[in-house]
């Protein structure tokens, strides 16, 4: 396990997950998850709410499908990956994702019965 880039990461799914295979029978899950922060400004408490994306990839993919949906609360541990591209603009974007090595999940209150 590499120590020098780990990412723990505490939200809640925004969405149900997306599951994709691949011809090789790869699986993979990506999964949106919103991370909220509260602190204070001018008096008034204010709320910042950050989105990031997780990637699942194989028997976690499945885990995932099989058991995690929009509003569950999750805890990720995983690395995080700087993907680079060329828009149709021909601008070079960045973007950057959490590649989980695990996932522990609960399921809302609101949606216990």
């Amino acid at each position: 396990m590499n120590l020098r880039n780990r990412v723990q990461l505490i939200g809640n799914l925004g969405g149900n997950p997306k599951f994709y295979e691949f011809p090789s029978g790869m699986k993979m899950a990506k999964l949106s998850v919103a991370t909220s922060d509260f602190f204070k400004r001018s008096n008034k408490v204010v709320k910042e709410t950050q989105w990031h994306s997780v990637i699942a990839w194989g028997n976690l993919a499945d885990m995932v499908k099989a058991k995690i949906s929009k509003g569950y609360e999750v805890v990720v541990d995983g690395c995080l990956k700087q993907n680079c591209y060329t828009d149709k603009n021909g601008i070079e974007q960045q973007t950057y994702e959490i590649v989980a090595d695990s996932i522990l999940f609960s399921k809302p209150e609101s949606l216990q019965q």
